[in-house]
């Protein structure tokens, strides 16, 4: 938890998959980003620190990523945010479904959330900004990128996604990934522009040529 937001990381899952909540620490209102594996797990720090789960967001649409969105609603009276390119792409569709698009804000108590659209890994991946911390979901890892060879992935989004989008973000803001695949829990992107390959290339053509030959990440 910070001075100004309250967000909590967990590493959950056989996929060391990121869930997040995150909200406002005084009127304890949060939102759950991705939830999956272990929800009664969820649940119970939520409980523990006395929060009331109101919203649900979503990156992207991968299984690991959604597994426990409909278990969350069964005990929650959230809505679930997507965006609405996400929502044309997937199959399942959830009650209280909210299509967003980028630039679009929810707030969360006091706490404004904003939908960033960054396709590349799906049509509509999605990643949130909350003051100074970026949810970067499967678009931005700490010295990686989301894949780009699966099923509506599309590596020209993803090269702007990263170099007109992300990169163009203040470099101070804290990065946080949707998978545990470094090191550290979090980046920053001053960093993830100086040490991470995905942002060196110059062009799109040289992204297309070398970049996807990469180790390619979930």
């Amino acid at each position: 938890m910070t001075a100004s937001i309250y967000l909590k990381q967990v590493e959950l899952g056989p996929m060391a998959n990121y869930v997040y909540i995150v909200g406002d620490p005084n009127s304890r209102e949060v939102a759950v980003v991705d939830p999956a594996w272990e929800v009664d797990r969820i649940v119970e720090m939520a409980q523990e620190n006395d929060l009331n789960i109101t919203k649900i967001l979503i990156t992207h649409s991968h299984f690991d990523h959604i597994n426990g969105v409909e278990d969350l609603l069964n005990r929650t009276k959230a809505k679930v945010y997507i965006n609405k390119a996400e929502a044309e792409f997937m199959k399942t569709v959830w009650p209280d479904l909210v299509k967003v698009e980028s630039g679009d804000v929810v707030k969360i108590g006091d706490v404004d959330i904003t939908f960033i659209h960054t396709p590349g890994h799906t049509p509509g991946s999605q990643c949130f900004l909350v003051r100074n911390h970026l949810i970067s979901g499967d678009t931005l890892f700490i010295g990686a990128c989301g894949r780009c060879d699966l099923p509506g992935s599309d590596p020209e989004a993803m090269y702007y996604s990263l170099t007109n989008t992300l990169a163009k973000l203040d470099d101070r803001t804290l990065v946080f990934p949707g998978h545990n695949y470094a090191p550290r829990p979090y980046s920053t992107i001053a960093d993830e522009k100086r040490f991470n390959p995905y942002l060196q290339f110059q062009s799109l053509q040289d992204f297309l040529r070398r970049g996807m030959r990469i180790t390619k990440l979930t």
